[in-house]
């Protein structure tokens, strides 16, 4: 492979990445918001709050991501992309829901301005160790994009 086709597609994927990154971060926004409000304004346990919080988030997150981050359009494949994306997430949102009712559970009996602060960093922080997984893996299973091959050589039959 010739350099200058390493650094485009090098370039590529670090603009993939960043893109990827910017809807986690968004998705983390919109999911550590429900969790406060769920947890403390509705006096939910944080670990069921948690998990309707991060589900809020990961339709945002397939889509946003299937369409902005690796550029898909048209009507997604179930067994290719959906499927294996909400499996994906869902393994996150059990991880971060242990994460999530033990910070719970320590901080039960603080302030709830440190509480809002505690709950959603642990949400948060668990979905920061899992993000180089989830990109490696989107990237190259879930929006790989789909290589072109070449023909089989033909094998010459004798007669």
């Amino acid at each position: 492979m010739s350099k200058r086709l390493r650094l485009v597609r090098r370039d590529a994927m670090s603009g993939r990445a960043l893109r990827c990154l910017a809807v986690s971060v968004a998705t983390t926004v919109l999911s550590a918001v429900v969790l406060v409000t769920l947890a403390l304004g509705a006096h939910l346990s944080p670990a069921l709050a948690n998990v309707i919080a991060v589900c809020c988030g990961i339709p945002v997150s397939y889509l946003a991501n299937r369409r902005w981050t690796w550029g898909r359009t048209g009507k997604g494949s179930l067994a290719r992309e959906v499927v294996p994306f909400w499996v994906l997430s869902l393994t996150g949102l059990a991880a971060s829901t242990v994460a999530v009712a033990l910070i719970g559970t320590w901080s039960a009996g603080w302030d709830d301005a440190v509480r809002a602060i505690a709950l959603p960093a642990a949400e948060a922080g668990t979905f920061a160790l899992l993000w180089v997984v989830q990109f490696v893996l989107l990237e190259r299973v879930i929006f790989r994009t789909p290589t072109a091959r070449s023909p089989r050589p033909r094998t010459p039959v004798a007669i």
